[in-house]
């Protein structure tokens, strides 16, 4: 389980497991602002809640990047964890190169997009006008505001925030 982790300001700062959430509250690093209703019971026999939404005592002074770094995962939260071909959501997924690399194209946001198995098979080395399979999505680099958007929103933790604020 997934606990959302709040800076000192009440900005999402990310998320973190259940494990080190303990951590940080052991600690006194972090204030409980909400809990879930699961539980871990402990050796002692102790039955404690977990947390769903905690806020760190102090603020932490985050460092904006310029860019959101390239990475398969990214490139799936961008996508939206779905195939950008056939619009699959339940199957396995690779990251698919729409100018493949032996053609020249690189490990970009702009030339890499989330396929699923099948389709990815389907084209293989070849162009998107080749195989007549074309992006349903812009392929563009999303913006840091952008890409924490997406990721708060693929995660599920939008509804969890908005109640927060309510």
């Amino acid at each position: 389980m997934a606990v959302v982790l709040l800076n000192g300001d009440y900005t999402f700062l990310n998320t973190v497991t259940w494990k080190r959430a303990f951590a940080l509250i052991s600690k006194g690093k972090v204030e409980v602002l909400q809990f879930s209703n699961e539980i871990v019971r402990t050796a002692a026999g102790a039955v404690l809640k977990i947390p769903s939404i905690m806020k760190l005592m102090k603020l932490v002074r985050t460092i904006y990047k310029a860019r959101v770094p390239f990475s398969k995962k990214n490139v799936m939260i961008r996508d939206g964890f779905k195939c950008v071909y056939c619009g699959a959501t339940k199957k396995r997924f690779t990251i698919d190169h729409v100018t493949p690399r032996k053609l020249g194209g690189k490990s970009t946001f702009e030339n890499c997009v989330t396929s699923c198995k099948p389709c990815n098979n389907k084209k293989g080395h070849r162009t998107c006008s080749q195989v007549k399979m074309f992006p349903k999505t812009k392929l563009v680099q999303p913006t840091i505001a952008e890409f924490l958007q997406m990721k708060v929103k693929t995660l599920g933790i939008d509804k969890i925030i908005s109640e927060l604020w309510s």
